[in-house]
């Protein structure tokens, strides 16, 4: 097989919305490349945007316990806990990608998680 024509064919299946074929040519390159880091992105965001969020969940913190300093896997593992409910494990990951980096649909997504948990933004 090889790697990079699958993982082309892997984004052209995502970009063309549907993240679900996506995922299925993107796991078996992850398992031959664990460490390739924008695979296992895509694969990450695969899942999440085809509602597999156990599976987004630990492909993100594999990203981040390979570099803590990930705002993006951060932001979106926020974004795959918050769409899970789970609210308050949600808010450090958004809090932390919010501080590394700027940018506003980080700030929104902070604070309609800290608005669920009834608490102000700071100012």
């Amino acid at each position: 097989m090889n790697l990079l024509e699958e993982y082309r064919r892997a984004n052209f299946f995502f970009e063309s919305g549907d993240p679900r074929g996506a995922a299925k040519l993107l796991e078996p390159i992850v398992e031959a490349e664990p460490h390739n880091s924008a695979v296992r992105q895509l694969l990450a965001r695969a899942y999440f945007n085809s509602a597999q969020l156990n599976g987004a969940e630990t492909q993100l913190r594999a990203l981040i316990e390979h570099d803590p300093s990930d705002h993006y896997a951060h932001h979106v593992l926020g974004r795959t806990l918050e769409r899970a409910g789970r609210f308050r494990e949600a808010l450090p990951h958004l809090r932390l990608a919010a501080a590394m980096k700027r940018q506003p649909d980080y700030q929104d997504a902070l604070r309609r998680v800290e608005t669920w948990l009834g608490k102000s933004a700071p100012e």
